[in-house]
């Protein structure tokens, strides 16, 4: 199966090697008909330390790195 891949923004740099990085889905609700924004926070992994907060980020799906890091930013 293929790895899931996402884009989203970096809200946090605080950890060494882990960024946080908030993910906004938009959908249509099912009765309402009202386009909805929901959105996730990851911890992904970064190797080099290259993101900054505000830096717009794609992140692929791994194995565990740790007890929260299940992804990893794709070198850009």
């Amino acid at each position: 199966m293929p790895k899931r891949i996402l884009q989203g923004t970096v809200t946090s740099n605080a950890n060494a090697q882990t960024v946080t990085v908030l993910v906004e889905r938009r959908f249509t609700h099912p009765v309402l008909k009202k386009t909805i924004r929901k959105s996730k926070k990851y911890r992904a992994h970064d190797e080099n330390n290259a993101f900054n907060v505000g830096d717009t980020v794609r992140i692929q799906e791994c194995a565990p790195k740790s007890k929260t890091k299940r992804w990893e930013v794709l070198a850009e």
